[in-house]
Protein backbone atom coordinates (compact mmCIF):
# COMPACT_ATOMS: atom_id res chain seq x y z
CA UNK A 1 0.00 0.00 0.00
CA UNK A 2 1.26 3.76 -0.45
CA UNK A 3 2.64 5.11 2.23
CA UNK A 4 1.03 8.61 3.38
CA UNK A 5 2.01 11.33 1.22
CA UNK A 6 3.65 14.90 1.22
CA UNK A 7 0.41 16.90 1.09
CA UNK A 8 -1.06 15.06 4.35
CA UNK A 9 2.48 16.37 6.17
CA UNK A 10 1.68 19.85 4.85
CA UNK A 11 -2.27 19.51 5.88
CA UNK A 12 -1.87 18.59 9.46
CA UNK A 13 -0.57 21.72 10.19
CA UNK A 14 -2.60 23.52 8.36
CA UNK A 15 -5.40 21.99 10.41
CA UNK A 16 -3.91 22.40 13.05
CA UNK A 17 -3.33 26.18 13.11
CA UNK A 18 -6.85 26.91 11.32
CA UNK A 19 -8.78 24.35 14.36
CA UNK A 20 -6.71 26.79 16.82
CA UNK A 21 -8.16 29.94 15.08
CA UNK A 22 -11.70 28.73 15.54
CA UNK A 23 -12.00 30.14 19.46
CA UNK A 24 -14.11 27.13 20.91
CA UNK A 25 -13.29 28.53 24.13
CA UNK A 26 -15.15 26.01 26.53
CA UNK A 27 -16.29 27.98 29.97
CA UNK A 28 -18.20 26.05 31.32
CA UNK A 29 -22.59 26.30 31.50
CA UNK A 30 -23.10 25.93 27.95
CA UNK A 31 -20.57 28.71 27.15
CA UNK A 32 -18.99 27.43 24.23
CA UNK A 33 -19.78 27.98 20.35
CA UNK A 34 -18.29 24.61 18.64
CA UNK A 35 -20.38 24.94 15.67
CA UNK A 36 -17.51 26.85 13.27
CA UNK A 37 -14.72 24.24 13.94
CA UNK A 38 -17.49 21.66 13.18
CA UNK A 39 -18.13 22.64 10.21
CA UNK A 40 -14.54 23.04 9.58
CA UNK A 41 -14.08 19.72 10.20
CA UNK A 42 -17.36 18.54 8.21
CA UNK A 43 -15.69 20.28 5.36
CA UNK A 44 -12.80 18.58 5.46
CA UNK A 45 -14.43 15.12 5.98
CA UNK A 46 -16.65 15.51 2.89
CA UNK A 47 -13.47 16.70 0.84
CA UNK A 48 -12.49 12.75 1.18
CA UNK A 49 -15.88 11.57 -0.12
CA UNK A 50 -16.89 11.16 3.50
CA UNK A 51 -20.72 12.21 4.14
CA UNK A 52 -20.94 13.85 7.66
CA UNK A 53 -23.45 13.92 10.06
CA UNK A 54 -23.87 17.43 12.48
CA UNK A 55 -25.76 16.76 15.75
CA UNK A 56 -26.87 18.91 18.23
CA UNK A 57 -28.50 18.89 21.58
CA UNK A 58 -28.24 22.70 22.33
CA UNK A 59 -27.62 25.23 19.30
CA UNK A 60 -24.11 25.28 18.30
CA UNK A 61 -22.80 22.85 20.44
CA UNK A 62 -22.19 20.64 17.30
CA UNK A 63 -20.83 17.10 16.64
CA UNK A 64 -19.57 15.71 13.96
CA UNK A 65 -19.71 11.86 13.04
CA UNK A 66 -19.12 9.84 10.22
CA UNK A 67 -18.09 6.41 8.97
CA UNK A 68 -15.84 4.52 6.79
CA UNK A 69 -16.82 1.44 5.08
CA UNK A 70 -14.00 -0.90 5.94
CA UNK A 71 -13.04 -4.08 3.84
CA UNK A 72 -13.90 -6.76 6.19
CA UNK A 73 -17.27 -6.12 6.85
CA UNK A 74 -17.33 -9.01 9.78
CA UNK A 75 -14.80 -6.89 11.84
CA UNK A 76 -15.80 -4.99 14.85
CA UNK A 77 -15.76 -1.21 14.27
CA UNK A 78 -13.17 1.30 15.84
CA UNK A 79 -14.41 5.02 17.09
CA UNK A 80 -11.73 7.18 16.56
CA UNK A 81 -12.62 10.52 18.03
CA UNK A 82 -11.26 13.99 19.41
CA UNK A 83 -13.29 16.85 20.94
CA UNK A 84 -13.19 20.32 19.18
CA UNK A 85 -13.92 22.67 22.60
CA UNK A 86 -10.86 23.43 24.62
CA UNK A 87 -10.12 25.63 28.31
CA UNK A 88 -10.25 29.33 28.55
CA UNK A 89 -6.71 31.02 27.37
CA UNK A 90 -5.59 34.33 29.02
CA UNK A 91 -3.87 36.09 26.07
CA UNK A 92 -1.79 38.57 28.27
CA UNK A 93 -0.08 35.54 30.04
CA UNK A 94 1.00 34.38 26.36
CA UNK A 95 3.96 34.86 24.30
CA UNK A 96 1.98 34.34 21.70
CA UNK A 97 -1.90 35.23 21.16
CA UNK A 98 -3.62 31.89 22.43
CA UNK A 99 -5.99 31.67 19.50
CA UNK A 100 -3.33 32.64 16.12
CA UNK A 101 -2.40 29.55 15.18
CA UNK A 102 0.85 31.07 14.52
CA UNK A 103 3.85 29.05 12.91
CA UNK A 104 7.39 29.88 14.48
CA UNK A 105 10.25 28.18 13.82
CA UNK A 106 8.86 25.09 13.08
CA UNK A 107 6.19 24.97 15.73
CA UNK A 108 2.61 25.59 15.96
CA UNK A 109 1.24 27.84 18.89
CA UNK A 110 -2.14 28.31 20.41
CA UNK A 111 -4.87 27.01 22.70
CA UNK A 112 -5.41 23.21 21.48
CA UNK A 113 -2.34 22.57 19.97
CA UNK A 114 -1.79 19.13 22.12
CA UNK A 115 -5.32 19.04 23.66
CA UNK A 116 -6.28 18.34 21.28
CA UNK A 117 -6.83 20.17 17.62
CA UNK A 118 -3.46 18.75 16.54
CA UNK A 119 -5.18 14.92 16.97
CA UNK A 120 -8.51 16.42 15.45
CA UNK A 121 -6.10 17.38 12.91
CA UNK A 122 -4.07 14.33 12.49
CA UNK A 123 -7.67 12.51 11.96
CA UNK A 124 -8.65 14.77 8.89
CA UNK A 125 -5.20 14.56 7.53
CA UNK A 126 -5.46 10.88 7.35
CA UNK A 127 -8.63 10.47 6.01
CA UNK A 128 -7.88 12.78 3.28
CA UNK A 129 -4.69 11.21 2.31
CA UNK A 130 -6.77 7.91 2.13
CA UNK A 131 -8.98 9.27 -0.40
CA UNK A 132 -6.52 10.50 -2.59
CA UNK A 133 -4.31 7.15 -2.54
CA UNK A 134 -7.50 4.92 -2.44
CA UNK A 135 -6.81 3.58 0.62
CA UNK A 136 -9.56 1.69 3.08
CA UNK A 137 -8.88 0.59 6.51
CA UNK A 138 -9.63 -3.32 7.08
CA UNK A 139 -12.83 -2.62 10.19
CA UNK A 140 -14.91 -0.23 9.83
CA UNK A 141 -13.73 3.50 11.56
CA UNK A 142 -16.90 6.25 12.74
CA UNK A 143 -15.04 9.33 13.35
CA UNK A 144 -16.50 11.89 15.53
CA UNK A 145 -15.78 15.19 16.30
CA UNK A 146 -17.42 16.13 19.59
CA UNK A 147 -18.36 19.03 21.67
CA UNK A 148 -17.83 20.04 25.50
CA UNK A 149 -15.17 17.41 26.71
CA UNK A 150 -13.43 20.04 28.74
CA UNK A 151 -16.99 20.59 31.09
CA UNK A 152 -19.63 18.39 31.23
CA UNK A 153 -19.66 16.44 27.78
CA UNK A 154 -23.32 16.61 27.96
CA UNK A 155 -24.01 18.55 24.54
CA UNK A 156 -21.09 16.21 23.13
CA UNK A 157 -20.11 12.50 23.71
CA UNK A 158 -22.72 11.77 26.66
CA UNK A 159 -25.38 13.11 24.07
CA UNK A 160 -24.08 11.20 21.14
CA UNK A 161 -23.91 8.12 23.19
CA UNK A 162 -27.26 8.28 24.60
CA UNK A 163 -29.02 10.11 21.66
CA UNK A 164 -27.46 8.57 18.06
CA UNK A 165 -26.50 5.40 19.74
CA UNK A 166 -27.03 3.79 16.36
CA UNK A 167 -24.21 6.01 14.40
CA UNK A 168 -22.08 3.59 16.77
CA UNK A 169 -22.89 0.10 15.28
CA UNK A 170 -20.22 -1.73 15.38
CA UNK A 171 -17.88 0.20 17.53
CA UNK A 172 -16.16 -1.99 20.01
CA UNK A 173 -13.22 -0.56 20.84
CA UNK A 174 -12.31 3.42 20.43
CA UNK A 175 -8.95 5.34 20.51
CA UNK A 176 -8.58 9.42 21.64
CA UNK A 177 -6.05 11.64 23.39
CA UNK A 178 -4.12 11.26 25.72
CA UNK A 179 -1.49 8.76 24.94
CA UNK A 180 1.61 7.53 22.61
CA UNK A 181 3.71 10.81 22.78
CA UNK A 182 7.26 10.65 24.10
CA UNK A 183 8.04 11.23 28.02
CA UNK A 184 11.95 12.28 28.06
CA UNK A 185 13.02 10.26 30.95
CA UNK A 186 16.09 12.71 31.43
CA UNK A 187 18.61 9.91 30.91
CA UNK A 188 18.38 9.18 27.20
CA UNK A 189 15.88 6.81 26.96
CA UNK A 190 12.19 8.08 24.74
CA UNK A 191 9.14 6.39 26.55
CA UNK A 192 6.11 6.35 24.44
CA UNK A 193 2.72 5.76 27.17
CA UNK A 194 0.05 4.28 25.78
CA UNK A 195 -2.78 5.01 28.12
CA UNK A 196 -4.91 1.83 29.01
CA UNK A 197 -7.39 3.38 31.27
CA UNK A 198 -8.59 6.13 33.52
CA UNK A 199 -9.03 7.01 36.85
CA UNK A 200 -13.06 7.90 37.53
CA UNK A 201 -13.92 11.91 37.66
CA UNK A 202 -15.95 12.87 41.14
CA UNK A 203 -16.19 16.23 40.91
CA UNK A 204 -18.06 17.27 44.52
CA UNK A 205 -19.83 20.07 45.97
CA UNK A 206 -19.87 20.70 49.76
CA UNK A 207 -22.53 22.70 51.55
CA UNK A 208 -21.87 23.24 55.24
CA UNK A 209 -24.92 25.12 56.68
CA UNK A 210 -24.54 26.74 60.09
CA UNK A 211 -26.40 29.72 62.37
CA UNK A 212 -26.07 33.00 60.43
CA UNK A 213 -25.50 36.10 63.20
CA UNK A 214 -23.08 39.19 63.62
CA UNK A 215 -19.61 38.81 62.66
CA UNK A 216 -18.76 40.24 66.56
CA UNK A 217 -20.43 37.23 68.65
CA UNK A 218 -19.71 34.03 69.42
CA UNK A 219 -20.99 31.25 67.13
CA UNK A 220 -19.86 27.65 67.30
CA UNK A 221 -22.32 26.64 64.41
CA UNK A 222 -20.19 28.67 61.82
CA UNK A 223 -20.40 27.46 58.56
CA UNK A 224 -17.57 28.51 57.38
CA UNK A 225 -15.32 27.45 59.78
CA UNK A 226 -17.93 24.00 59.28
CA UNK A 227 -16.68 24.03 55.63
CA UNK A 228 -13.04 24.97 56.35
CA UNK A 229 -12.24 21.85 58.42
CA UNK A 230 -14.28 19.64 56.13
CA UNK A 231 -11.98 21.08 53.22
CA UNK A 232 -8.77 20.86 55.47
CA UNK A 233 -9.11 17.07 56.37
CA UNK A 234 -9.93 16.65 52.69
CA UNK A 235 -6.80 18.00 51.46
CA UNK A 236 -4.56 16.57 54.12
CA UNK A 237 -6.03 13.33 53.49
CA UNK A 238 -3.46 10.50 52.38
CA UNK A 239 -4.80 8.35 50.47
CA UNK A 240 -4.14 4.38 50.51
CA UNK A 241 -2.17 2.58 47.24
CA UNK A 242 -4.47 0.28 45.41
CA UNK A 243 -2.90 -0.96 42.02
CA UNK A 244 -5.04 -1.63 39.43
CA UNK A 245 -4.19 -4.39 36.08
CA UNK A 246 -2.99 -1.77 34.13
CA UNK A 247 -1.28 0.45 37.05
CA UNK A 248 0.53 -3.11 37.75
CA UNK A 249 1.38 -3.84 34.04
CA UNK A 250 3.11 -0.16 33.59
CA UNK A 251 5.01 -0.47 36.94
CA UNK A 252 5.92 -3.93 35.51
CA UNK A 253 7.07 -2.93 32.27
CA UNK A 254 9.25 0.29 33.45
CA UNK A 255 10.78 -1.83 36.06
CA UNK A 256 12.15 -4.63 33.50
CA UNK A 257 13.25 -0.88 31.06
CA UNK A 258 15.27 0.15 33.89
CA UNK A 259 16.42 -3.29 35.01
CA UNK A 260 15.12 -2.86 38.91
CA UNK A 261 13.13 -5.39 40.92
CA UNK A 262 9.39 -4.46 40.58
CA UNK A 263 8.50 -4.82 44.31
CA UNK A 264 4.95 -4.01 43.94
CA UNK A 265 4.54 -4.15 48.13
CA UNK A 266 6.81 -1.44 48.38
CA UNK A 267 5.04 1.39 45.84
CA UNK A 268 6.47 4.40 46.56
CA UNK A 269 10.21 3.11 46.91
CA UNK A 270 9.18 1.79 43.43
CA UNK A 271 8.49 4.71 41.93
CA UNK A 272 11.66 6.95 43.90
CA UNK A 273 13.59 4.16 41.92
CA UNK A 274 12.15 4.62 38.32
CA UNK A 275 13.19 8.44 38.58
CA UNK A 276 11.23 10.95 36.41
CA UNK A 277 9.71 7.77 34.71
CA UNK A 278 7.67 7.45 38.00
CA UNK A 279 5.58 10.64 36.81
CA UNK A 280 3.67 8.21 34.75
CA UNK A 281 2.08 6.16 37.12
CA UNK A 282 2.29 8.38 40.59
CA UNK A 283 -0.84 9.91 39.92
CA UNK A 284 -2.81 6.56 39.31
CA UNK A 285 -1.45 4.33 42.38
CA UNK A 286 -4.64 6.04 44.53
CA UNK A 287 -7.51 7.67 44.83
CA UNK A 288 -7.57 11.89 45.01
CA UNK A 289 -9.44 14.83 46.31
CA UNK A 290 -8.06 18.73 45.82
CA UNK A 291 -10.68 21.43 46.79
CA UNK A 292 -10.35 24.11 44.05
CA UNK A 293 -13.57 26.16 44.44
CA UNK A 294 -14.55 28.27 47.69
CA UNK A 295 -17.70 30.48 47.74
CA UNK A 296 -18.97 31.90 51.14
CA UNK A 297 -20.56 35.01 52.58
CA UNK A 298 -21.70 38.18 51.55
CA UNK A 299 -20.44 41.00 54.19
CA UNK A 300 -17.28 40.75 56.38
CA UNK A 301 -19.53 41.26 59.51
CA UNK A 302 -22.35 39.05 58.95
CA UNK A 303 -21.71 35.50 59.43
CA UNK A 304 -23.13 33.41 56.69
CA UNK A 305 -25.65 30.98 57.20
CA UNK A 306 -24.13 29.03 54.70
CA UNK A 307 -20.84 27.82 53.29
CA UNK A 308 -20.15 25.97 49.59
CA UNK A 309 -16.94 24.17 48.39
CA UNK A 310 -16.06 22.42 45.18
CA UNK A 311 -13.58 19.43 45.12
CA UNK A 312 -11.97 17.38 41.80
CA UNK A 313 -11.72 13.90 42.86
CA UNK A 314 -10.64 10.68 41.23
CA UNK A 315 -10.70 7.55 41.75
CA UNK A 316 -9.39 4.34 40.48
CA UNK A 317 -11.01 1.56 38.43
CA UNK A 318 -12.94 -0.24 41.24
CA UNK A 319 -12.16 2.82 43.92
CA UNK A 320 -15.46 4.62 44.58
CA UNK A 321 -16.99 2.73 47.24
CA UNK A 322 -14.25 3.56 49.10
CA UNK A 323 -14.26 7.47 47.44
CA UNK A 324 -17.69 7.83 48.91
CA UNK A 325 -17.23 6.01 52.05
CA UNK A 326 -14.06 8.57 52.86
CA UNK A 327 -16.06 11.37 51.71
CA UNK A 328 -18.31 10.51 54.12
CA UNK A 329 -15.96 10.15 56.93
CA UNK A 330 -13.89 13.18 56.06
CA UNK A 331 -16.74 15.70 55.23
CA UNK A 332 -18.22 15.19 59.19
CA UNK A 333 -21.51 15.38 59.98
CA UNK A 334 -22.22 19.38 59.74
CA UNK A 335 -21.26 19.22 56.20
CA UNK A 336 -22.85 17.63 53.36
CA UNK A 337 -21.61 16.57 49.60
CA UNK A 338 -23.00 15.42 46.38
CA UNK A 339 -21.17 14.86 43.28
CA UNK A 340 -21.37 18.26 41.01
CA UNK A 341 -20.06 15.48 37.94
CA UNK A 342 -19.09 11.97 37.94
CA UNK A 343 -18.24 9.71 35.79
CA UNK A 344 -16.96 6.12 35.46
CA UNK A 345 -13.27 5.17 35.75
CA UNK A 346 -12.06 2.90 32.73
CA UNK A 347 -9.37 0.27 32.74
CA UNK A 348 -8.63 -1.52 28.90
CA UNK A 349 -6.68 -4.62 28.52
CA UNK A 350 -2.67 -4.09 27.31
CA UNK A 351 -2.72 -7.90 26.07
CA UNK A 352 -5.69 -6.92 23.20
CA UNK A 353 -4.31 -7.30 19.36
CA UNK A 354 -5.45 -3.34 19.04
CA UNK A 355 -2.69 -2.50 22.09
CA UNK A 356 -0.07 -4.29 20.00
CA UNK A 357 -0.97 -2.84 17.10
CA UNK A 358 -0.71 0.72 18.29
CA UNK A 359 3.25 -0.53 20.37
CA UNK A 360 4.09 -1.57 16.87
CA UNK A 361 2.77 1.47 14.85
CA UNK A 362 5.19 3.36 17.57
CA UNK A 363 7.95 1.18 17.46
CA UNK A 364 8.00 1.37 13.51
CA UNK A 365 8.98 4.39 13.54
CA UNK A 366 10.18 5.64 16.58
CA UNK A 367 12.30 2.18 16.88
CA UNK A 368 14.65 3.93 19.84
CA UNK A 369 11.35 4.58 21.92
CA UNK A 370 10.25 1.84 24.50
CA UNK A 371 5.95 1.39 24.58
CA UNK A 372 4.27 0.98 28.67
CA UNK A 373 0.71 1.24 28.95
CA UNK A 374 -0.71 3.55 31.84
CA UNK A 375 -3.44 5.20 33.38
CA UNK A 376 -4.57 8.17 32.67
CA UNK A 377 -5.04 10.65 35.93
CA UNK A 378 -8.28 12.82 34.55
CA UNK A 379 -10.65 11.56 31.46
CA UNK A 380 -11.93 11.92 28.10
CA UNK A 381 -14.73 11.02 26.46
CA UNK A 382 -14.19 7.62 26.25
CA UNK A 383 -16.31 7.23 29.47
CA UNK A 384 -19.01 8.23 27.75
CA UNK A 385 -18.54 5.97 24.78
CA UNK A 386 -17.81 3.46 27.52
CA UNK A 387 -21.68 3.43 27.83
CA UNK A 388 -22.12 1.73 24.41
CA UNK A 389 -19.58 -1.19 25.10
CA UNK A 390 -16.46 0.88 23.67
CA UNK A 391 -13.21 -0.13 25.09
CA UNK A 392 -11.17 3.01 25.18
CA UNK A 393 -7.57 3.84 24.57
CA UNK A 394 -5.47 6.72 24.90
CA UNK A 395 -3.43 6.66 21.44
CA UNK A 396 -2.91 10.74 19.47
CA UNK A 397 0.86 9.97 18.63
CA UNK A 398 3.47 13.12 19.28
CA UNK A 399 7.64 12.63 18.55
CA UNK A 400 8.47 15.16 20.99
CA UNK A 401 12.34 16.87 21.06
CA UNK A 402 13.70 16.54 24.75
CA UNK A 403 12.65 19.55 27.12
CA UNK A 404 9.43 19.79 25.80
CA UNK A 405 6.93 19.19 28.38
CA UNK A 406 4.05 17.50 26.88
CA UNK A 407 1.93 16.95 30.09
CA UNK A 408 2.45 20.71 31.27
CA UNK A 409 1.30 21.99 28.50
CA UNK A 410 -2.19 20.50 29.05
CA UNK A 411 -4.29 23.91 29.92
CA UNK A 412 -1.12 25.59 30.49
CA UNK A 413 0.37 28.91 29.33
CA UNK A 414 2.31 29.09 25.68
CA UNK A 415 0.72 25.60 24.73
CA UNK A 416 2.24 24.39 21.46
CA UNK A 417 3.35 21.60 19.24
CA UNK A 418 6.30 20.87 17.36
CA UNK A 419 5.56 20.34 13.32
CA UNK A 420 7.67 17.03 13.26
CA UNK A 421 5.50 16.15 15.84
CA UNK A 422 2.50 16.32 13.45
CA UNK A 423 4.35 14.07 11.06
CA UNK A 424 4.91 11.65 13.43
CA UNK A 425 2.13 11.70 14.47
CA UNK A 426 0.22 11.43 11.06
CA UNK A 427 2.78 8.42 9.91
CA UNK A 428 1.85 6.47 13.17
CA UNK A 429 -1.65 7.39 13.11
CA UNK A 430 -1.75 6.00 9.09
CA UNK A 431 -0.17 2.60 9.83
CA UNK A 432 -2.04 1.96 12.99
CA UNK A 433 -5.57 2.55 11.26
CA UNK A 434 -4.49 0.44 8.42
CA UNK A 435 -3.90 -2.51 9.97
CA UNK A 436 -6.16 -2.34 13.43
Amino acid sequence: MADIDAQALDEVVTFTSDLIRIDTTNRGGGDCQERPAAEYAAGQLAGAGLEPTLLERSKGRTNVVARIEGTDPSADALLVHGHLDVVPAQADEWSVHPFSGEIRDGVVWGRGAVDMKNMDAMILAVVRAWARLGVRPRRDLVIAFTADEEASAEDGSGFLADQHAGLFEGCTEGISESGAFTFHDGGGREIYPIAAGERGTGWLKLTARGRAGHGSKVNHENAVTRLAAAITRIGEHEWPLRLTPTVRASLTELAALYGIDADLDDIDGLLTKLGPAGQLVEPTVRNSANPTMLDAGYKVNVIPGEAVAYVDGRYLPGGEDEFRTTLDRLTGPDVDWEFHHREVALQAPVDSLTYAQMRAAVEEFAPEGHVVPYCMSGGTDAKQFSRLGITGYGFAPLKLPEGFDYQALFHGVDERVPVEALHFGVHVLDRFLRNA
